[in-house]
């Protein structure tokens, strides 16, 4: 191959691009995820337990977090269920990620590869 044919130089990869492309940990996110959720649902019923502003029904999340109500037990019940929906979604985010990452690369690094031995016929 020439050295005019518009392909990429080859050498050290540098870190910034190495880094991202890294796998993401699915346990790592998940509970960060899990945690922030958590607190988000344990926040979010102790202000309506404390100031009970208007139009803000939290009460059905009784209905996807069971033993959930609006009360300080209920913060508590909703944080764990929170932190556990938030676990398995960021879970299965970061398995998403690292799946359409690995494809991606492995699709990009096989066409990179047949089209640097496309000619490789022509030189028998």
């Amino acid at each position: 191959m020439s050295p005019q044919s518009g392909s990429p130089p080859e050498g050290p990869v540098p870190s910034e691009l190495l880094l991202a492309f890294a796998p993401l940990h699915k346990a790592a996110f998940g509970a960060a995820i899990g945690v922030a959720c958590g607190m988000l649902v344990f926040g979010l019923t102790a202000l309506t337990l404390m100031r009970h502003p208007p139009g803000v029904n939290i009460e059905l999340l009784g209905v996807y977090f069971r033993g959930y109500s609006l009360s300080w037990a209920g913060a508590l019940i909703g944080a764990l269920w929170g932190g556990f929906a938030g676990f398995v979604f960021g879970w299965f985010t970061a398995f998403c990620r690292n799946f359409v990452l690995a494809v991606s690369l492995f699709v990009i690094r096989t066409r990179a590869e047949l089209a640097r031995t496309r000619d490789f016929l022509d030189h028998v």
